[in-house]
């Protein structure tokens, strides 16, 4: 079955998971994010795929993104190690996040991955992710808050200190699966509204069914 078109539009976030993933990569990633104007809010990186929150300043951007990362460590580790192929396993997946509420669950989905995953008891275990950044006010060379964490308090230690209050709240089975079925799908993470508008931006369908919206602040089991 033909994977469905990818919607871009700048200036909304995108929830990206790429199969496969080298943990050498961040240096890079930040040369590219800025090289094609794509504002990079949260990561994860797992043992077999990485997933991102970013905002593009132009529709190609995130795309241009994905295939300079995945260009430059083939080709890097081809030439460290007598090999031919690639290294990451088809195109990446992706869905346009609604400003607010959905934006904040994205993070919280992509820095408590690893938690999920078995792999550590506190997300702050984990070295490769935002977490440090998001949650813990440490200066990071690249990541970029979005506006609406940026809401959360009036200085650093403020918004990360409300941005930890609302981590330690889990995430409901329901809006997991929601922020998994759109970013496979393809499809937009928001509600009807948001659906409607992006649809008759591109032209064509972007959602499976209606969505709900998250209560503010409130996304607990």
């Amino acid at each position: 079955m033909a994977r469905r078109p990818r919607g871009l539009l700048p200036d909304i976030p995108l929830h990206i998971i790429q199969m496969k993933t080298i943990f050498f990569y961040i240096d890079t990633l930040a040369v590219l994010a800025e090289l094609y104007g794509c504002k990079v809010h949260a990561l994860c990186l797992m043992t077999i795929h990485v997933h991102l929150l970013l905002t593009p300043s132009c529709c190609a951007g995130a795309g241009l993104l994905m295939k300079g990362l995945g260009q430059r460590y083939v080709q890097y580790v081809n030439r460290t190690y007598p090999r031919t192929g690639t290294l990451w396993e088809g195109c990446f997946r992706s869905c346009l996040v609604q400003q607010g509420n959905y934006v904040l669950a994205c993070y919280r989905y992509i820095e408590m991955n690893p938690v999920r995953a078995g792999m550590v008891a506190h997300p702050g275990d984990y070295r490769w992710t935002s977490y440090r950044a998001n949650a813990q006010g440490e200066l990071s060379g690249f990541i970029s808050a979005h506006a609406v964490y940026n809401e959360l308090g009036s200085g650093t230690a403020q918004r990360a200190e409300a941005y930890l209050s609302i981590l330690n709240d889990r995430l409901s089975p329901g809006l997991i699966e929601q922020i998994r079925s759109s970013t496979n799908g393809n499809y937009v993470l928001g509600d009807q509204k948001f659906a409607s508008e992006i649809a008759h931006a591109l032209g064509k369908r972007v959602s499976q069914g209606v969505s709900g919206r998250p209560k503010k602040y409130e996304l607990k089991e």
